[in-house]
């Protein structure tokens, strides 16, 4: 092969079939509606969907999978076309077809058949894998993962490969960057777990990691958005969708999954590609799915900033009587900036509310020394008030919040990309009613500290001049 090395996608075409309608009746010998039809159309998915995703603005794809004589085969082979570099390994029986009946854009009814076996890969197989410069295993449960896995186990030591796993299908390779189960097939993958919370999902995620000896396990949660987590357990970091997106979910997972190893191809780390992956899936759905003729373009809209709450005791009360999920973060807030703002964002996303834990002044004196804070702790709480990703902000006194956070018990408690979970003394009070501590991604460079020796040193160069 000449060129730049390509993206490598491996394992299971599908071909998805969508019938589009309208129900206004039932039948009358069944009670079952009458979809009147009103169009159709078909397009390759599983794997099919995460190559053509993956080769998005031109980059060079090839896709390993199985293929057949049928006629859903041949309908893959010219939807791809053009797209990505097919490399097939034999088909001994039929190539899937999923076929949704949607009334309204609401799937009513799905119905499964066709099904085969891989064959034996070739040299070119071999020689693909070898000269990838990414590997994104998209395992349906057909097993086309593991009629290459040699050349998987290979190519997984020299290059950045992304596994997304099927219950049925084969694990991920050891030496996996990143896996990216969803919520249902961790459950699946963990037999015995209980639990829906993040809490329940960080463990799955660490022993899937342990278990697959992978770098990281990423479980996709829905507009909850991804939990990232390594072997060993550790601190988790939750990476949450920038909007909550109103569409078609289905291929979400595909493009997920495709812009996470396009993002470690272009050499972002784990932590930055799984930030452009949640981002992406979030605008593929808004613009409908995996349906939706025009993938690429549609831009994604925010929803609507909300009102703070005046009393963050009783906003606390008040979602957890109606089920929510509270959540909580604290800091001293002296100067906002846009790494405040960004976490803050990133943190009202996880739940229902976001309550802010705000260091008073005597507590931020003790912590950072005289001169601080800049702002007192009415001006930094107005400010915090006005961002409308904040719910309601609260005044603590000590050094440490655990004593207002016993009193609030919020279900998560976030603290940015340079703590340490384990190293906060309030963890282990978290731990006492069930709640998760968790870690963002925290935007790089920014600090009150850093602003004020800034400010400093432009004060210190305007009286120079002034004096000269």
């Amino acid at each position: 092969m000449t060129g730049p090395k390509p993206l490598v996608v491996v394992g299971d075409v599908l071909l998805d079939e969508d019938i589009e309608g309208v129900a206004t009746r039932l039948a009358p010998d069944a009670p079952a509606p009458v979809v009147d039809v009103t169009g159709d159309r078909r397009h390759p998915g599983g794997a099919g969907l995460a190559a053509a995703l993956a080769a998005r603005g031109g980059r060079d794809v090839v896709l390993v999978t199985a293929l057949g004589d049928d006629p859903a085969s041949e309908a893959v082979r010219r939807e791809l076309s053009g797209r990505v570099r097919l490399l097939e390994l034999p088909l001994h029986g039929t190539l899937p077809v999923k076929t949704r009946v949607l009334a309204g854009g609401r799937p009513v009814v799905r119905i499964d058949r066709g099904g085969g076996t891989p064959g034996e890969p070739d040299d070119a197989v071999r020689e693909a894998l070898t000269a990838a410069h990414a590997v994104l295993v998209a395992d349906y449960g057909r097993h086309t993962a593991g009629a290459v896995r040699p050349h998987l186990e290979e190519a997984a030591r020299r290059t950045p490969l992304v596994w997304d796993p099927h219950p049925k299908g084969d694990p991920p390779v050891p030496g996996t960057r990143i896996a990216t189960p969803n919520a249902a097939e961790a459950v699946a993958l963990c037999a015995g777990a209980p639990g829906s919370s993040l809490g329940a999902f960080a463990e799955r995620g660490a022993e899937l990691a342990e278990r697959w000896r992978a770098a990281g396990v990423a479980v996709t949660l829905g507009e909850r958005g991804v939990l990232l987590t390594r072997p060993g357990g550790g601190t988790p970091m939750l990476i949450p969708a920038p909007f909550r997106a109103e569409g078609d979910p289905c291929g979400a997972g595909d493009c997920f999954a495709a812009t996470t190893v396009a993002a470690l191809a272009d050499g972002l780390l784990p932590e930055e590609a799984l930030q452009r992956a949640v981002a992406e899936a979030a605008a593929f759905v808004a613009a409908g799915g995996a349906s939706n003729p025009d993938l690429w373009h549609t831009p994604a809209v925010p929803g609507p900033a909300r009102a703070p709450a005046a009393d963050a005791f009783e906003l606390a009360e008040a979602i957890r009587a109606r089920g929510g999920t509270v959540v909580a973060t604290g800091g001293c807030f002296d100067l906002v900036h846009a790494g405040h703002v960004g976490l803050l964002e990133s943190a009202r996303r996880i739940g229902d509310c976001l309550i802010v834990c705000l260091n008073s002044d005597a507590s931020v004196t003790r912590r950072k020394g005289p001169g601080r804070p800049l702002n007192p702790a009415a001006d930094r709480a107005r400010v915090l008030a006005a961002l409308g990703s904040v719910d309601a902000v609260v005044v603590f006194e000590e050094d440490t919040p655990e004593a207002v956070l016993d009193r609030l018990r919020p279900d998560v408690w976030v603290k940015g990309g340079d703590y340490s979970v384990q190293a906060l003394p309030e963890a282990e009070v978290l731990r006492g009613w069930g709640g998760q501590a968790v870690v963002l991604p925290y935007l790089d460079g920014r600090s009150t500290t850093l602003l004020t020796r800034r400010a400093a040193r432009a004060a210190a160069v305007a009286l120079k001049s002034a004096d000269g």
